[in-house]
Formats: C-alpha cells, sequence, structure tokens
C-alpha cells in the first residue's frame, strides 16, 4: 500500500471514529431525556437502533487490524491506529449503556426518582464524551486532563446520589403502611434509579478511557491510563 494512499486511509479512520462518537453521544443524550421525561416511543426507538452502532463498531475495528497488517506501522501511525481501536470499544459500551438507560424509562415519569436529577448527571458524562473525542480528534492533551479532572466530581455527584437514594429506602421501609404493595414499588423505583446512577457513572468512566488513550497517542503519556 502506498504511503499516500495509507495516510488517507488514517485520516478517514479518525474521521469515521469522530462521526461514530457523535452518533453514540446524540443516543445516550438521547436516552437521557426520554428517561427525564418518561418519553418510551423515543426510549423504544433507541432500542432498536443499537444494531446499526454495533455494524458500524465491528467494520471500523476491522479496519483498524486491516491497517496493522498491511503496514506493520509504528511510532505515531501505531499510536493512532491502537488508540482507535481502543476507544471504539468505549463508544460501543456508552452505546450500550444508552439502551440500558432507554429499557427502563417509564411511561409518563417526570423523573426516575424524585431523589436524584437524572437529566443534569447524564448530560454531565454526556459533555465529558464529547470533550475526550474533541482531544483525540484535535490532538489537544489538556483537555485529555481536564476531563479526567471532571470525572471526579461526577464520581462524587454519584455517590452522593447513591447515599441519598438508600437514606429514602431506609425511611421509607420503615414507615408503617398498610398496603404491602407500596414497599415493593418503592424498593423497585429505588433499584431502577441506583442502576442509572451506576451507568452514568460508567459512561464518565468511558470518557477517561478515550481521553487517557487520546492522550498516549499525542504524548506518549500513559498517566490517565493506570
Amino acid at each position: 500500500m502506498a504511503r499516500t494512499q495509507y495516510d488517507e486511509r488514517l485520516t478517514t479512520l479518525r474521521t469515521d471514529v469522530v462521526l461514530l462518537a457523535e452518533t453514540v453521544l446524540e443516543r445516550y443524550e438521547d436516552a437521557v431525556v426520554a428517561m427525564a421525561t418518561g418519553d418510551t416511543r423515543r426510549a423504544d426507538q433507541l432500542v432498536r437502533q443499537d444494531d446499526e452502532i454495533n455494524s458500524r463498531y465491528l467494520a471500523l475495528e476491522q479496519e483498524c487490524t486491516t491497517l496493522i497488517a498491511r503496514r506493520q506501522p509504528v511510532a505515531g501511525d501505531l499510536r493512532l491506529i491502537t488508540a482507535s481501536f481502543k476507544i471504539l470499544t468505549d463508544l460501543e459500551r456508552i452505546a450500550d449503556l444508552a439502551v440500558n438507560l432507554a429499557s427502563r424509562t417509564e411511561y409518563g415519569a417526570a423523573e426516575i426518582h424524585d431523589t436524584i436529577d437524572i437529566r443534569t448527571l447524564g448530560m454531565t458524562a454526556g459533555e465529558m464524551v464529547a470533550s475526550a473525542v474533541n482531544a483525540y480528534e484535535t490532538e489537544t492533551s489538556d483537555a485529555c486532563r481536564a476531563v479526567a479532572e471532571t470525572d471526579t466530581g461526577l464520581d462524587e455527584d454519584c455517590e452522593t446520589a447513591n447515599r441519598r437514594l438508600i437514606r429514602e429506602l431506609i425511611a421509607e421501609r420503615t414507615t408503617d403502611s398498610h398496603d404491602e404493595r407500596e414497599p415493593a414499588a418503592t424498593v423497585d423505583r429505588t433499584t431502577r434509579a441506583l442502576l442509572t446512577v451506576r451507568d452514568i457513572e460508567r459512561v464518565g468512566d468511558h470518557a477517561v478511557n478515550i481521553a487517557a488513550r487520546a492522550l498516549y497517542m499525542i504524548d506518549s503519556d500513559a498517566k490517565l491510563l493506570y
């Protein structure tokens, strides 16, 4: 494969990874909004669209493998390909987490739980993903580190939300009730909320992974990888 053609395929690879990221992020943000507003129609559509993401992910993964096999790249080229390969995995998992959120959406529910603001938590994680992908696209080291710093705050907010949910569950479970269905409904609602917070926190973790791979690609700096 000629060098010019190889360079073009590397450029296309990066562009395609960014385009996939834009689609994944759009789906994820739609899932957050669907859950926050109880829009089950939008949520069902997101679940059905997951196969498209998987197909694009597999095609780009294969392209990474082909680019390595055809030329056995070294240095910067190899870092770009391996970073892209790893980032694709994180994007695919973010798409899966979006499906999780969509699957938990209940018709007409204003929020999954009154105690926490799912929309704010979810959008913070989404912004982290967008920043990490932009750092990969523009090769901006400082932006990679900023994503990791933002994750600390997201983790704290998620931990605070979890504590509130558990405290409220304990309080409601100890309240006398003549309707046995109420405690069960409370446990179910709290469980769904805890799982949702966990998934949002994982989206933030995947954003950090993307930033870490981008930083290593740019500066050979492995600090965020461990």
